[in-house]
């Protein structure tokens, strides 16, 4: 690793781990300022308060990272620019894009670290906040939603209606399934009063089973006990998550999800969610491309306070477009791919163009 790789490097990280925890120390005070005189309604515990507040300390990551990263960035350019540095960097026949090209896999690390901590530490932190606020605190019973009522949701040709579901005892009661072909004609219907998991199938009590041929009635079957295969859901399937999104890690958003698509229940805001632990973590290496220019800047203060301005702004008006996107993907008015991902690849463009004009 060459001398200027490594005092990039050191300069860089020295200067993250400043603004990181400067962010962090006022986050916290803010955070403690607004919400500890109504903390301090339920518990005067100091521990549990305590607690509460350091276990907000991984969401402020995640969600500041991308601004720390170009801060970072842009007071590391600011001080080459400052001090000549680039100028000489320049001279010595060092490309700008060369020059930088340490502080844009120091991006893609810090993305996948985001990644990582995202889906280990994250989770697990908002879980137990939940659990400190709304159990220890405030003193409510876990959630946990086991009972609906209501049920619709189709799979190939079968159209299906359970009353209630008790996931307690894992039973179904009032049971109507549909059978239709192609043309959408009923070829038959299942009725039965309720339904037992008894830890592979459904047994269903008091079954009526009727068949249709062109819309008249060709037979009927009645059963005291019988196991339809057609139902292939498990009760788990049933069972409503009471976790946010935000304390599940991608493998068990995404098996929630196959849930909702099995009973045909909406899953469209969970799969933005699915999408954005994947793609918000890009971020922090998209961001920096912003930084690069500076380093061309004008030795002048005055230059450099302009680009170093430009570059918060471009990182705020990246935020808002990316918080303008997911509004648009949760109301269903954009797809859950184009809700994620659209503004990220829109930025990561303007940002290539940013790079290239800085080598002009």
């Amino acid at each position: 690793m060459r001398i200027l790789d490594k005092y990039i490097i050191k300069q860089y990280l020295l200067s993250f781990a400043v603004i990181l925890m400067s962010f962090c120390v006022l986050f916290v005070i803010i955070d403690v300022i607004d919400r500890l005189p109504r903390i301090l309604r339920h518990s005067s515990d100091v521990m549990l308060i305590t607690q509460y507040f350091l276990l907000n300390i991984p969401y402020l990551f995640v969600l500041t990272s991308p601004v720390v990263v170009l801060l970072a960035g842009l007071y590391l350019m600011s001080s080459l620019s400052k001090y000549n540095e680039s100028i000489a960097i320049r001279a010595a026949g060092v490309s700008i894009f060369r020059m930088v090209t340490p502080l844009l896999i120091i991006g893609i690390i810090m993305s996948a670290l985001i990644a990582l901590f995202g889906e280990f530490v994250l989770p697990v932190a908002e879980e137990k906040k939940s659990i400190i606020l709304n159990v220890h605190i405030r003193g409510r019973e876990r959630e946990d939603i086991r009972m609906r009522s209501n049920i619709f949701y189709s799979d190939a040709n079968y159209i299906f209606y359970l009353g209630f579901f008790d996931g307690f005892q894992n039973i179904i009661r009032v049971i109507d399934i549909t059978e239709v072909d192609e043309n959408i004609h009923i070829v038959r219907k299942i009725q039965a009063n309720d339904a037992t998991w008894d830890g592979e199938d459904w047994v269903f009590s008091n079954t009526h089973i009727r068949a249709f041929e062109n819309a008249e009635l060709i037979s009927y079957t009645f059963y005291q006990q019988t196991i339809i295969p057609e139902i292939t859901v498990t009760p788990l399937d049933f069972i409503k998550s009471a976790r946010n999104p935000m304390q599940m890690n991608f493998m068990e958003l995404s098996e929630y999800i196959e849930r909702l698509k099995r009973i045909g229940d909406k899953y469209h805001r969970q799969l933005i969610d699915l999408y954005i632990k994947i793609a918000f973590p890009l971020a922090n290496f998209i961001i920096l491309l912003f930084c690069i220019p500076l380093a061309t800047a004008s030795v002048r203060a005055k230059g450099r306070g302009v680009i170093f301005l430009i570059g918060i702004a471009v990182c705020f008006f990246y935020l808002i477009t990316l918080r303008v996107f997911l509004s648009l993907g949760y109301s269903e008015i954009i797809s859950p791919f184009a809700a994620a991902w659209y503004p990220h690849i829109m930025f990561f463009l303007l940002g290539v163009v940013f790079v290239i004009k800085s080598e002009v």
